[in-house]
């Protein structure tokens, strides 16, 4: 049966009911919990969360709709994805789907149709999807090698104003660090991003010149007031350390903004000490995690005629328990370097649980698309369920973990400022014109 919720006919001001909340993403309320879940009721005033009451204890004054023990979320953050990339899968594919051809086809694909209005129309596209979906916080990065960097800084900036009431953007600049030595085109790309409000990022590979080039990157961050989000060893090869690298620049130059580390793939390869000590390098130096479970159980161990012997994915428990800050993000999305997706946070939480073990027990996992990265992103004030603060929530039909993880929870009903909005996503034939059918 199809889930479906009626407002009630005081729109304004009515109570959700019985409802399920994962108490890990909850403000202000305590209660006994199954699981990291918790009965409560929502009272809903004026777009706001008005108070979270024991369950069946609404006001009569709230009209109530009863949810009937399902689930309601915040809204979620994505706090790693490429709405530049997204959808030119049907342009540009990936023939073997490794690391290799994606980075072939998406060199060629920018360098032939990355206009500004190509750009625009694929990652509205997006936005839509996501926006449908519930989400409510998008971090996307963003190619920035000349001059792309202007064209899609532009973009992003005009974007992200007209979204603004919908979604919280931020957008990251990802250039090849190599790229340093031309000055021009640095000084160029920096200030850039610091019209934009962004974060400066790049792609880390190990050489002899990588702690220089980190310690520039760095300086120049701190030099801006800029956070700095970087993608990092997304690599099977355990003698892959650029992570070690960047905890070791973060220490020895004292860097104080907020560092985020991508991907991390090789540091599941390694030797278990040589992990053990990166990890303790990472959490002492403040860096935050970001895995993206489908992506590299995509692209990583992709040989062919050849079975994969591992997922791909960081030590996402180990970096967790040794305190450091990590979530789960969408990464690609119908592109080459992941041929899938729809910048649905429910996927990769559902993909997230099977492929990095986040069960048994599943109490603190919703967090790692709802508080983890909005506090990644520097949004405290997001990805919560509190009183007074805005009514942006995920109503769903499941009532405990195994039916939620069951199903993709397509009868989803999402609510923004208390409102139900539209669900309808949008359809790919809409995308011909740029990228074909």
């Amino acid at each position: 049966m199809t889930y479906s919720f009626m407002s009630p006919p005081n729109a304004g001001r009515f109570a959700l009911s019985n409802a399920t909340l994962p108490a890990v993403a909850v403000e202000g309320y305590t209660a006994p919990t199954n699981e990291g879940l918790v009965r409560a009721d929502l009272l809903i005033a004026d777009g706001l969360v008005a108070a979270i009451l024991p369950p069946g204890s609404a006001p009569p004054e709230f009209p109530k709709s009863d949810l009937r023990d399902g689930m309601v979320w915040p809204c979620f953050a994505d706090v790693h994805t490429h709405l530049d990339k997204g959808h030119i899968w049907a342009r540009n594919s990936n023939p073997d789907g490794t690391f290799k051809g994606a980075l072939q086809a998406v060199g060629a694909d920018r360098e032939a149709n990355w206009s500004a209005d190509d750009v625009r129309k694929r990652m509205e596209f997006s936005l839509r999807s996501a926006y449908a979906h519930g989400t409510s916080l998008i971090r996307t990065h963003l190619d920035s090698v000349a001059p792309q960097h202007r064209i899609s800084f532009e973009v992003f900036s005009e974007v992200r104003e007209a979204w603004r009431d919908k979604i919280a953007l931020q957008a990251v600049a990802l250039f090849p660090m190599d790229d340093m030595v031309d000055e021009v085109y640095f000084a160029d790309l920096v200030s850039v991003i610091r019209r934009a409000g962004g974060l400066i990022g790049g792609v880390t590979k190990m050489a002899p010149s990588l702690p220089s080039q980190l310690d520039i990157l760095l300086r120049t961050a701190d030099k801006n007031g800029l956070d700095v989000d970087l993608h990092v060893d997304e690599t099977d090869d355990p003698g892959a350390g650029t992570l070690r690298a960047i905890a070791e620049a973060v220490l020895r130059n004292g860097f104080a903004g907020k560092v985020t580390a991508g991907h991390c793939c090789s540091l599941a390869r390694q030797d278990d000490c040589i992990a053990k000590r990166t990890v303790e390098l990472v959490a002492k130096a403040g860096i935050s995690i970001i895995s993206l479970p489908m992506c590299n159980a995509y692209l990583q161990d992709r040989y062919p005629g050849r079975t994969p012997r591992w997922r791909g994915v960081t030590l996402f428990k180990e970096l967790a328990a040794a305190g450091v800050a990590t979530a789960v993000a969408s990464d690609n999305t119908r592109d080459p370097f992941y041929a899938y997706g729809d910048l649905d946070a429910v996927e990769v939480f559902r993909e997230a649980v099977r492929i990095l073990h986040l069960d048994h027990p599943l109490d603190l996992a919703a967090r790692v698309v709802t508080t983890s990265p909005a506090d990644i992103a520097a949004r405290p004030d997001m990805g919560r369920l509190g009183v007074g603060r805005p009514a942006d929530l995920v109503l769903f039909s499941a009532r405990r973990w195994s039916e939620f993880l069951s199903r993709p929870q397509s009868d989803r009903v999402v609510l923004r400022r208390g409102k139900v909005t539209d669900r309808s996503l949008p359809d790919y034939r809409e995308l011909d014109s740029v990228v074909g059918a």
